[in-house]
């Protein structure tokens, strides 16, 4: 029987929904947020106005000023052991399996008023993995994310790899057979799948004979954007100074700081009487008052959004300005992206040896390879895609659409699955 179908990209910072009709080309992208594809993978608790908002709604709401609760990355919970743990909104419990379908049940009413129908079934986006080295914790993740995705009124629910996903999409315009590389950094992980591509083979509903192998890690865009925090911006505000017996000032609270799905807990009250108790003993009493100004304003997402937009800024520009105003007023730091680039040597090379596992897999050598294709925003980063050259220097690079392959490729299999 054949299901009214649609991909659904749920991304650790941006998520799209895409259909593939009878008779289309090619599929395509819905939009979901003034006539844009991406919706931010954003959700606001106006406490002001007792509201909820998405997306570049929610992110504007947050930075307006508004009393609240902004949550991001919350697609980087699942698997983790905060997943049932919740979290605390005006006084109320919230479970983040709630939240999770909050937002994805947001974005198909969106996605349904756009095509002018309802979803039956759907093709949903995986990394190739939720977590690293525990087989159990990342089944444990899917299984949670087809709960959640079932209870929103689909009668099938399936997922798809999502480098393989955007290899399907990658087809839908080659001329000729190809070995390809997918190279998807998204926000949260870094994914790879070795496939053959043709023309003749593009239709054809099982490519298990033309999957060669699959990796992944779990390093994405929000690693990028939490080293250069740390390593430009939390030293601001206190990170690596002592306190007046020589000890060191506690670095915990900069690595919540400097991670988004963590920023909320710096704003319990435990926190802050812990920085009272401590304050007689800093040394450095300017930067201590910069870290109280953020915290106690709730500015640590507005500095994580600088944080990020400094880093893409970094992929074209060799040196980016933040104004640091929620710390100290005037306040001005600038971040050059040769430090961006030593800040995340480390994770360029997870990410590497991740690709390296893909093409070992499947017994194939570097030179054997002809395309490295890139999506994802985290693929923009120059120091990452310089690496990979050096490392298959034989292929060439092919930059796909960075926020849509993913999900126009989870439409081209959820039509071959389901219609």
């Amino acid at each position: 029987m054949s299901l009214s179908a649609c991909g659904i990209d749920f991304g650790t910072s941006n998520s799209t929904v895409a259909i593939r009709d009878a008779g289309d080309a090619h599929a395509h992208l819905l939009p979901l947020e003034d006539g844009k594809h991406t919706l931010p993978s954003a959700v606001f608790f106006n406490l002001d106005e007792d509201s909820l908002s998405f997306g570049r709604a929610a992110l504007a709401e947050y930075l307006e000023g508004y009393d609240g609760r902004l949550m991001r990355a919350m697609k980087s919970l699942l698997g983790s052991g905060l997943m049932d743990a919740g979290t605390e909104v005006g006084g109320r419990h919230l479970s983040f399996r709630n939240l999770i379908g909050c937002f994805i049940g947001e974005v198909k009413k969106r996605a349904e008023r756009e095509a002018q129908r309802n979803f039956d079934a759907v093709v949903v986006g995986r990394p190739v993995r939720f977590v690293d080295d525990d087989s159990e914790a990342d089944q444990l993740a899917q299984d949670t994310l087809q709960q959640i995705v079932a209870g929103l009124g689909f009668r099938e629910v399936s997922f798809q790899f999502e480098p393989l996903a955007a290899a399907h999409a990658y087809e839908q315009g080659i001329s000729r057979e190809e070995l390809v590389l997918v190279v998807d950094i998204g926000g949260g992980t870094s994914d790879f799948s070795l496939i053959r591509l043709s023309p003749e083979r593009r239709g054809q509903a099982d490519r298990s004979s033309d999957l060669l192998g699959n990796s992944g890690v779990h390093v994405g865009g929000t690693d990028f954007d939490k080293r250069l925090s740390l390593a430009g911006v939390m030293p601001e505000l206190g990170m690596g100074s002592l306190l007046k017996n020589g000890a060191s000032f506690p670095n915990s609270v900069f690595f919540l700081l400097a991670t988004w799905h963590t920023i909320n807990q710096v704003y319990a009250r435990k926190f802050w009487r812990s920085f009272l108790d401590i304050a007689p003993s800093v040394a450095d009493s300017r930067r201590f008052d910069r870290l109280l100004s953020v915290v106690n304003k709730h500015a640590g997402h507005q500095l994580a959004m600088q944080v990020e937009a400094a880093k893409i800024e970094l992929s074209a520009v060799p040196q980016a300005v933040l104004a640091l105003d929620e710390a100290e007023e005037g306040l001005r730091i600038a971040l050059s992206r040769s430090d961006f680039e030593a800040a995340i040597d480390s994770e360029v090379a997870r990410v590497c040896a991740s690709a390296q596992q893909c093409l070992d897999q499947a017994g194939v050598s570097a030179d054997k390879l002809d395309t490295l294709f890139f999506t994802g925003g985290g693929s923009a980063v120059p120091a990452l895609r310089e690496a990979l050259a050096r490392q298959f220097p034989a292929a060439r690079a092919v930059e796909g659409d960075l926020e849509g392959a993913v999900g126009c490729g989870l439409a081209v299999v959820a039509r071959q699955r389901y219609a």
